[in-house]
């Protein structure tokens, strides 16, 4: 078997026990199969109540505790998990599956991989649910320039070749930083509000933006806060994300 990246990963024929240190991973085995999960990281939030053992967070996995899990797979992902730590578990005898997703219709492939191939599961209803809900997305009526921050102090926003972008681009929304260099660039405040965005979309997650704390910087700007979930994980939230997303858009603050 060959993850997102190509590379060869030894899963067993029959997978029994995983370990995930993606929180939209972790959410996508327990709403196809909850007993196969042993741990998870710290942020993994969804679904509530899940009890397994936590291995610390995505970007510091205590590495010999997920071995003592004995994990016949341990589920990562290439941004969100850092190489020296998923070497480490690498060579500590164990498979590791990444994921590499920049796009929707990359998740909604890779996800079908991952759950066929490194979990040995049928393809989940929500999935197919998920893959419908995104093929009959309508043209939007209207197009907005956004700016996308997802981080403040300093500010950072969505830049180029991300999820998040793409989902918004399918909404009517252009990121006005999707041809920068960086993927998450680090640009002042005020260089934001000179780009002049229609929109400016307050994610959440990971920084928690609110009603009080993000639309006071771009004034005069709409501002939109949205469910930072929908925006950037994949899992079996993509088969509500177009609506949650779609009213939340529409609900502009200043």
């Amino acid at each position: 078997m060959r993850d997102d990246t190509g590379a060869e990963v030894p899963v067993p024929d029959r997978v029994r026990r995983v370990v995930s240190l993606v929180p939209s991973l972790t959410e996508t085995v327990a709403a196809t199969d909850p007993g196969l999960l042993v741990g998870a990281t710290d942020w993994c939030s969804h679904p509530a109540g899940l009890e397994v053992t936590r291995v610390r967070g995505t970007k510091n996995p205590d590495v010999e505790l997920v071995r003592a899990l004995r994990p016949d797979v341990v589920l990562a992902n290439e941004e969100e998990n850092r190489a020296p730590d998923l070497a480490a578990l690498r060579e500590a005898g164990l498979p590791v599956w990444v994921t590499v997703i920049r796009t929707v219709d990359q998740a909604l492939a890779s996800l079908r991989r991952l759950l066929t191939g490194a979990c040995r599961l049928p393809v989940p209803s929500w999935l197919e649910e998920a893959e419908r809900v995104w093929a009959a997305l309508p043209e939007p009526e209207r197009r907005r320039g956004a700016v996308i921050p997802v981080w403040r102090r300093p500010w950072m926003v969505v830049g180029r070749d991300t999820f998040a972008g793409d989902v918004l681009a399918r909404l009517g929304v252009d990121n006005l930083y999707a041809g920068h260099a960086e993927r998450y660039p680090r640009i002042g405040v005020g260089a934001l509000v000179a780009a002049r965005p229609d929109l400016v979309v307050l994610p959440d997650e990971p920084y928690r933006f609110t009603a009080e704390d993000g639309p006071e910087s771009f004034p005069q700007i709409a501002c939109a806060l949205v469910s930072g979930r929908h925006l950037t994980w994949y899992g079996p939230s993509l088969v509500t994300a177009p609506q949650v997303l779609r009213a939340q858009l529409a609900q502009e603050v200043r």
